[in-house]
């Protein structure tokens, strides 16, 4: 916004005089279109002032709109796909963060993160941008884990998925591609509560550096309900769009998903993971090599299963603490199943944890 004042002279008939018109204000409006997983602003800077956002969700799945800086931190109702808000702030000069706050952060973790430059001198109050307060230093968290399996060791089997009133109202509101492939899943799939005792160890580290320096380094030992003993190499990160769900890959640190919360299958209770990746790893049957591209995706996340028969205790975990060790290891496209149930390995250390590395 600028306030400024506006001198002119006016002429009456019959006297002559001069008017100074009141200073008044400009609201400048900003377009913003919201999609997976983006922010797109319709500038890159504003003048201080009254700001009105012109928000679009173009997407997919629900999102909202926050603007957070200098003090400031405001945003919208949630908005349905194809649907439409607005946002009015009054903005001083400095730099913003605006982005979706849906999903506790997860979906700005994923992408949807633009930043507001305003601009200006005075502000309403009289003071410069020097006078203004700072904003406090944020702390950061970590962006790499050592993580080590604990507790007790179970491999899931193929079966139904036990919360699937749960998870229809979500899936209905995927596409119809999405709907068929889920539909199985939720009939026969990886989250049941067809639960082995086994025995296992696992280590892994992981770099969160940005979407092309993430690092993995790992190996799981386990052996499973037929006796088979495997062992998992992972040493490279799988950076490639995960199918229906786009930027999933590489390293994520801290991210709320799953379930009800718009993000990746929800044929999973909702979780709070301090680490979820993708890599490819080097697989090993009782020694023999099985392929040195399976896909891999570890999850350290708040605890899904119950102690003693380790079946799925909650649609939404993700307040529960953040212990379970989860490692799913599927073929590539193309390639023939694994010897095992179901075709793929999913193994779970249930008392878990990580450290910075």
């Amino acid at each position: 916004m600028t306030r400024f004042a506006i001198s002119v002279l006016l002429v009456l008939p019959g006297a002559g005089w001069i008017a100074h018109l009141a200073p008044r204000d400009i609201d400048t409006p900003i377009t913003v279109r919201l999609a997976e997983w983006k922010v797109e602003l319709g500038a890159a800077s504003v003048p201080a002032g009254t700001v009105t956002f012109r928000i679009t969700n173009a997407g997919t799945i629900p999102h909202a709109f926050e603007v957070e800086g200098r003090g400031i931190e405001k945003e919208t109702p949630v908005v349905q796909p194809g649907g439409s808000t607005s946002l009015t702030v009054e903005l001083t000069p400095g730099r913003y963060e605006v982005y979706c706050p849906v999903g506790e952060g997860a979906h700005k973790k994923m992408g949807m993160l633009a930043h507001l430059e305003v601009t200006g001198g005075t502000r309403r109050n009289g003071t410069t941008p020097a006078d203004a307060p700072k904003e406090p230093a944020q702390s950061k968290p970590p962006r790499a884990l050592s993580i080590t399996g604990g507790g007790p060791v179970v491999q899931i089997l193929p079966g139904p998925f036990p919360f699937a009133d749960s998870a229809a109202a979500v899936i209905r509101a995927r596409p119809v591609d999405q709907q068929a492939d889920l539909t199985h899943k939720e009939q026969e799939g990886p989250y049941s509560n067809r639960v082995a005792r086994i025995a296992g160890a696992m280590s892994i580290e992981a770099w969160d550096l940005g979407p092309t320096r993430d690092s993995v380094a790992g190996t799981a030992k386990f052996k499973t309900q037929d006796g088979a003993n495997w062992r998992v190499v992972i040493d490279r990160v799988q950076t490639k769009d995960i199918p229906f769900n786009p930027r999933f890959g590489g390293v994520i640190m801290g991210l709320f998903y799953h379930g009800a919360s718009g993000l990746h299958t929800p044929l999973v209770p909702t979780i709070q993971s301090a680490v979820a990746l993708w890599a490819y790893a080097h697989v090993y049957r009782n020694d023999s090599l099985v392929t040195d591209t399976a896909m891999v995706h570890v999850m350290l996340l708040s605890r899904t299963r119950r102690d003693g028969d380790f079946a799925l205790q909650c649609w939404d975990c993700s307040k529960k603490p953040v212990e379970e060790l989860q490692l799913q290891v599927t073929p590539s496209p193309g390639q023939p199943p694994f010897d095992a149930p179901g075709g793929f390995l999913f193994v779970n250390w249930e008392r878990s944890r990580a450290r910075p590395a």
